[in-house]
């Protein structure tokens, strides 16, 4: 299908968004950054064509889903659920539309169930961590602080008894079992 031209040649059209830096704040020599271009029909290319730019608060989010890795155990290929050895083989359109099939169903039932739960368990995860939060950085926190402000003499007790008792017998045991040397002689 061609581009709809009116009159001449298109031109270049570009819509600022509001995400892009104003022109009063751009250093000199700089570009001002648009989020969408549409590109011109001067090289044969159709204004359908249109690409989203590489600048984008959200693009991060929607194309690196899995930053850390999280669920690399879930990278699920047909290859790697069901292989026909060369011994025993079904036909050609079988492994076709087997291939094709569990793709389809894979990517669908997975869309699906994620409309229904994603939402909902996003919003439990949050309140689940919010509360979590609150409740270490409230209560758990300041408790272990009031038990070591409390237990304080108790430390300092044990590091006496660390440093006059066991360091020394310790020191003690590893001198005189350092003066054995083993020799090993073949026979």
């Amino acid at each position: 299908m061609a581009g709809v031209r009116k009159g001449g040649d298109l031109e270049e059209v570009e819509i600022d968004l509001g995400d892009a830096s104003d022109p009063e704040d751009l250093d000199e020599g700089e570009q001002p950054e648009t989020l969408w271009k549409a590109s011109s029909d001067r090289e044969g290319e159709s204004i359908h064509s249109s690409s989203l730019v590489d600048i984008s608060d959200t693009k991060p989010l929607i194309n690196v889903r899995d930053p850390r890795g999280m669920n690399d155990c879930l990278k699920v290929t047909f290859e790697d659920v069901i292989a026909e050895p060369v011994s025993v083989r079904s036909g050609d359109r079988v492994w076709i539309w087997s291939h094709a099939l569990f793709e389809v169903s894979r990517i669908w039932v997975y869309r699906i169930v994620t409309v229904l739960l994603a939402i909902p368990m996003s919003i439990l995860s949050g309140i689940l961590f919010a509360v979590l939060s609150c409740i270490h950085i409230w209560m758990i926190s300041p408790c272990i602080k009031c038990i070591l402000i409390g237990t304080r003499w108790l430390q300092k007790l044990w590091d006496v008894v660390l440093e006059v008792i066991v360091r020394p017998l310790l020191t003690s045991a590893g001198r005189c079992c350092g003066g054995f040397n083993i020799h090993l002689a073949e026979e």
